[in-house]
């Protein structure tokens, strides 16, 4: 083949490649939005095209139609860049909602035919993520073959904002904020304990490790030692694994759960500390949408079936009766807020009043991002009075 002819050989193809992607991502609504959220995702048409896996041209085509039907802009030039206007950051939360539902009704539909060939799609906080959801895995696995169960593992903000974008099917977490219209399937004993290398005698004159923002744990501790009227040296290490890391190393303390620390304290590379309040219980939960698919009634049927002693069995949750009004759909009622108070065993006295945000509507920050926007952390913190946790 000469040259000439492999010239046109290529330009052909990349015609053809060009054509093929124009057809794939613009032709439809849900191609469009596909094509903007992962621009406001990665922050360039580059970066969403390869993500992807078409060309640059294909995803402004895609753009552009998408404008064209909204009919406002949605992205401006920034610099070399790409930013959000204010309707786009607008609309991208609604973008994600609406490609989330189609995931999981498409989901849905094809479990309830045959539950054992399904996607279930898991957000995991980071304990339970690390220490909880790998051995289900192993034995859903085992028993299920067929379910094919997808695993996102992120903080507090992250797994209560997937599943209210419907990007999640279960999250396996703390209590859920009251701002979500949800259902406790499962709860399992959960203790947050505080911890520390041995021979730590004074825990308050100690450094104490904090999760990163974001996190349930990391607003349990701040609230801890608000209450305990404490102001001690504090340093933000970022993940679960690295605050225990930093307590075995002998950097300083923490409050943590008892399941992620289990085998440090067992190994003695740990020791629990005697801090009064503590341990908090903050039983851990499985939520979904009220409407929960045949596959997801089967992980947690699943969940509850899994042997073990009785502070670490999952037990069904009453499921919230439907108000005359609700109909299953729309905000929680002030039952359904109950019930989850109800289901985790906590009159949550230190609550936060919720408000009604919906996810991924945070603004933008410097370079083109979106982040999902969670409700005020929920944290378990006893009366000083009482000394009954909350």
């Amino acid at each position: 083949m000469t040259p000439e002819t492999c010239n046109v050989y290529q330009v052909l193809c990349d015609n053809i490649k060009l054509f093929f992607n124009f057809w794939v991502v613009d032709v439809t609504t849900s191609g469009r939005l596909r094509a903007y959220v992962a621009v406001t995702d990665t922050g360039s048409v580059r970066a969403a095209a390869a993500r992807l896996m078409v060309t640059e041209s294909a995803v402004s085509a895609a753009l552009a139609a998408l404008t064209r039907e909204v009919g406002v802009p949605l992205l401006e030039r920034h610099g070399r860049g790409l930013r959000l206007t204010e309707p786009g950051r607008i609309f991208a939360g609604y973008a994600r909602e609406i490609l989330g539902l189609q995931e999981e009704g498409l989901a849905a539909a094809r479990g309830a035919a045959d539950p054992e060939h399904a996607r279930v799609r898991v957000a995991a906080v980071t304990t339970a993520g690390e220490h909880i959801v790998p051995v289900l895995i192993a034995s859903l696995r085992e028993r299920h073959p067929g379910v094919d169960l997808r695993l996102e593992v992120g903080n507090r903000e992250r797994v209560w904002g997937l599943l209210a974008a419907h990007e999640a099917d279960l999250v396996i977490a703390g209590r859920p904020p009251r701002s979500l219209d949800v259902a406790v399937r499962a709860v399992r004993r959960n203790e947050l304990v505080v911890v520390g290398p041995p021979g730590v005698s004074d825990p308050m004159g100690a450094t104490w490790l904090l999760r990163e923002a974001g996190s349930g744990t990391r607003a349990a501790c701040q609230a801890l030692l608000a209450e305990l009227d404490a102001d001690p040296a504090t340093l933000t290490l970022g993940s679960n694994g690295a605050v225990v890391a930093g307590a075995v190393a002998g950097l300083g303390v923490t409050l943590v759960s008892r399941d992620a620390v289990a085998e440090a304290l067992a190994a003695g590379r740990l020791v629990e500390l005697a801090v009064p309040h503590t341990p908090l219980r903050r039983p851990w939960h499985a939520v979904s949408h009220r409407h929960a698919s045949a596959a997801v009634e089967l992980l947690v049927e699943h969940l509850c079936a899994q042997p073990g002693p009785p502070a670490t069995r999952w037990r069904r949750a009453p499921l919230p009766r439907p108000g005359r009004h609700d109909g299953g759909h729309g905000r929680a009622a002030a039952g359904t807020r109950a019930h989850l108070q109800a289901a985790a065993g906590e009159s949550g006295a230190f609550d936060h009043a919720p408000q009604p945000v919906r996810p991924s509507r945070a603004p933008v920050q410097g370079a083109l991002t979106l982040r999902k926007q969670a409700a005020p952390d929920i944290v378990d913190v006893p009366h000083r009075s009482t000394g009954q946790s909350s």
